[in-house]
């Protein structure tokens, strides 16, 4: 299976990349705990059918430790318990965020305040902004059929 559009190799599609790498950056350095981001860019990337993201960020997971389990039940995060309250909170806005389009109104003040129970401002905005970010890969990806299985941890630095 091929992609649509190789969005590496296209100057326009690359450029656009490069961007959007840059701004991710600022959410992978704060002080949101990298596992809480991996575990909503995984739920995001399952929510959106993404699975090139969800590939890679499934494996980058396992690789900076998460086990198995954890990233077995993801999809089913109400159910399990696996994960922190503070997990489960931002599990719950990364599903309403990527949700937008279903619900009147977006994200919930409830979902809101339990997520900032657990969050400083600046992992709040962390965790908006990843959000953010992993709905535009998605959605990328999802649009070019991005092709899934194959990525290597650290394939993109």
């Amino acid at each position: 299976m091929d992609a649509r559009l190789n969005l590496f190799g296209n100057p326009v599609a690359a450029k656009f990349l490069k961007h959007i790498v840059s701004a991710s950056k600022v959410a992978s350095d704060s002080t949101l705990p990298a596992s809480t981001q991996e575990l909503v860019k995984i739920r995001a990337s399952q929510i959106n059918g993404c699975g090139f993201c969800t590939d890679m960020h499934t494996k980058e997971a396992a690789h900076a430790g998460e086990t198995s389990v954890r990233l077995n039940l993801i999809a089913a995060w109400r159910e399990a318990t696996v994960f922190t309250e503070a997990e489960r909170a931002a599990l719950e806005l990364a599903e309403q965020g990527t949700r937008i389009a279903d619900a009147a109104g977006g994200v919930t003040d409830e979902a809101w305040a339990n997520a900032a129970k657990h969050y400083d401002e600046d992992q709040l905005a962390a965790l908006v902004s990843l959000i953010a970010l992993i709905n535009a890969f998605n959605r990328l990806n999802v649009v070019v059929q991005q092709p899934a299985g194959d990525y290597q941890v650290g394939q993109f630095g």
